[in-house]
């Protein structure tokens, strides 16, 4: 019976997921051992996703598919499943069958001595990022979006934050010229103790119109006092105007 195997690919970034790399140098390993045993590829999963992140899909589809073919999972490298040994040890729990490229006659015990090992790595890996770019910072050193050419290629969204915040504030000091010399006879019509419909019609009778060129409406009269006399509403959608109707003043 040909042994049939369910390779699982991982890389960290969506930058190595688009160009392939890390992707390609996984292949050959897998696909070398899936000949020198003389077996076939049933499927295979693909994931963009950091190591020490355990909650990973494709791996799970990956390890259901390969129970229920009966199938071997096939990785290129240990640290391709997790640079964690809980993760590890529950993987081993699951009783797939796996094999990793670089470690092919490996037992349990040893499986789990590398993961532990992989997992240390990783963690003197990051401490030694965080320790070197924080010399470098005091060195005086420009990181991130501030280092030079990182906006290489993107200059048409360096600033776009500032400049869509400068825009908008903009836009309420426009808005707030707009409407500033209304503002009196809004209160005054508030204080004769007019309805908001009352009130769209006194604008809409007297030429006034929205920033849109819209006429007034009830919901638009509100939001004229909610945003330049607040202090005004109180209850004033149930109030009632005097009989008869607001006359164009």
């Amino acid at each position: 019976m040909i042994a049939r195997f369910i390779p699982y690919y991982r890389v960290s970034t969506k930058r190595q997921g688009k160009s392939g790399l890390g992707l390609e140098a996984q292949r050959v390993d897998v696909s070398n051992l899936i000949a020198e045993r003389n077996g076939s590829e049933i499927a295979h999963y693909t994931e963009i996703e950091t190591g020490k992140n355990p909650d990973r899909p494709e791996l799970a589809k990956a390890i259901a598919h390969a129970k229920l073919s009966n199938a071997t999972l096939v990785v290129a490298k240990l640290d391709r499943l997790a640079r964690n040994v809980a993760f590890t040890a529950a993987l081993m729990e699951s009783k797939v069958d796996f094999v990793c490229c670089d470690c092919k006659g490996a037992n349990t015990l040893t499986l789990h001595i590398l993961a532990a090992v992989a997992q240390e790595e990783a963690r003197l890996i990051g401490e030694r990022t965080r320790k070197a770019l924080a010399a470098a910072k005091a060195r005086g050193v420009k990181l991130g979006s501030a280092r030079e050419g990182a906006w290489a290629g993107r200059e048409h969204l360096r600033g776009f934050k500032k400049a869509t915040e400068r825009s908008a504030t903009k836009r309420r000091a426009e808005t707030d010229m707009r409407y500033v010399h209304l503002v009196p006879k809004l209160k005054e019509l508030r204080a004769e103790r007019h309805t908001l419909d009352e009130i769209a019609r006194w604008l809409n009778d007297n030429g006034h119109f929205t920033r849109d060129g819209k006429a007034y409406t009830k919901p638009a009269v509100w939001r004229l006092f909610q945003r330049h006399a607040p202090e005004c509403l109180g209850n004033i959608n149930r109030l009632r105007a005097p009989e008869g109707t607001l006359a164009a003043k």
